[in-house]
């Protein structure tokens, strides 16, 4: 084990926190809000950040779509350029947050933003930024990575960086009072993914990551459980700081990771707008399934941790059954049914996006090749 972790990302949790930013933002920044679709403002949220920025120059920037575009990003990248903004304050989920870290990042390169994405530029500063998080699911409002899409070529693809790492998040229970249950939902299972990826690999031999990383999914099976409690001020706490867990940094550090579910998942969501989180479901059982052999050992350790599963030689086999059936007690599909009927012609139109994404060799061990997410695929999708 042999890593170096810091989070940087100053947490302010709680209920009417979000006042705290007139004090975290200096009063001589000038700051560009982001935003969504506009629910901030029928929810109160952007009323109390009004509120909180009544001593600052600030301006906003709305229409950040789910799963954020370059096209419609970039305009705010000419706003922060041409108004001198200093700092980017990001409203939302992870959509926002994610669409905010490639604004602050491209607003520091004279060249074309997508750049960042492609790797041909590295970043070496941003616009600084901060969070409020609305929707809790990535993490992203306290960690250095950002998913965008590029609607043109129906590409999507991601990129980390310590420089557009949130100075701050504001975590507000409160603002999920008004979240439609599909949107509670993908959050569940956007975390419970992001826990898996960093867990369901092979036996390591550490403790922390491991025991943390059982912690958080048994606390996400048991939200998932009490559902019905999903109005009370505990369940939404619990959920907030459970998917901030999940990908903070900290249960990855120092042990194998994996990722080729989101990676083909990604290629769901860019080709038929499929909710993120749900491509996953969809992607993850049949990918358990064709690595097996690779994961069983801690398969069969989620079974018994996380489902409290008995012993037997089919434990593995059986753990991913009753992971299935995590995902359909939420309503949630194991199978994708968006690409309306045409497998082969869908199968087909996902491995040429891997290709093309250099997405050729998968997982902890690099063992899904193309061949093997075919494999994937002809099962994932119905």
């Amino acid at each position: 084990m042999k890593f170096s972790y810091q989070n940087t990302t100053q947490i302010l949790f709680g209920q009417g926190q979000i006042s705290a930013i007139s004090q975290t933002i200096p009063t001589n920044s000038r700051v560009l809000v982001v935003y969504g679709g506009g629910s901030i403002k029928h929810n109160g949220v952007y009323d109390q950040v009004a509120a909180a920025l009544s001593d600052h120059q600030w301006q906003e920037f709305s229409g950040v779509e789910p799963n954020p575009t370059k096209e419609t990003l970039d305009k705010a990248v000419e706003i922060v350029k041409c108004d001198h903004i200093d700092f980017i304050l990001a409203v939302g989920g992870g959509s926002v947050i994610d669409g905010s870290k490639y604004i602050a990042a491209a607003a520091h390169y004279d060249g074309d933003g997508w750049d960042i994405l492609t790797g041909q530029h590295q970043v070496s500063s941003a616009t600084p930024l901060g969070a409020i998080l609305t929707l809790p699911a990535t993490g992203s409002e306290s960690n250095s990575g950002a998913v965008i899409t590029k609607s043109e070529t129906q590409d999507k693809l991601a990129f980390l960086s310590p420089y557009v790492q949130p100075a701050f998040a504001v975590m507000d229970p409160d603002v999920m009072k008004t979240l439609p249950d599909r949107q509670l939902v993908n959050g569940l299972v956007d975390a419970w993914v992001h826990v898996c990826e960093q867990y369901l690999t092979f036996n390591h031999g550490h403790m922390v990551q491991d025991g943390y990383a059982e912690v958080l999914l048994r606390n996400l099976k048991q939200l998932a459980e009490q559902f019905d409690q999903r109005d009370s001020d505990v369940w939404r706490e619990n959920l907030m700081w459970t998917a901030n867990q999940a990908l903070n940094g900290l249960i990855g550090s120092g042990v194998p990771h994996d990722w080729a579910t989101h990676m083909i998942g990604h290629e769901l969501t860019a080709l038929w707008h499929v909710d993120h989180a749900r491509s996953l479901a969809i992607v993850q059982p049949s990918l358990l399934r064709n690595q097996i052999e690779h994961k069983r050992a801690k398969l069969e350790k989620l079974g018994t941790e996380v489902f409290k599963l008995d012993a037997g030689e089919d434990l593995a086999n059986r753990t991913i059954v009753a992971l299935e059936a995590f995902y359909h007690q939420l309503g949630v599909a194991t199978q994708l049914t968006e690409h309306n009927g045409d497998k082969q012609h869908a199968v087909d139109n996902v491995i040429e996006q891997l290709e093309k994404h250099g997405m050729i060799k998968l997982g902890e061990n690099q063992a899904i090749t193309l061949k093997e997410s075919r494999a994937i695929l002809e099962q994932a999708i119905a």
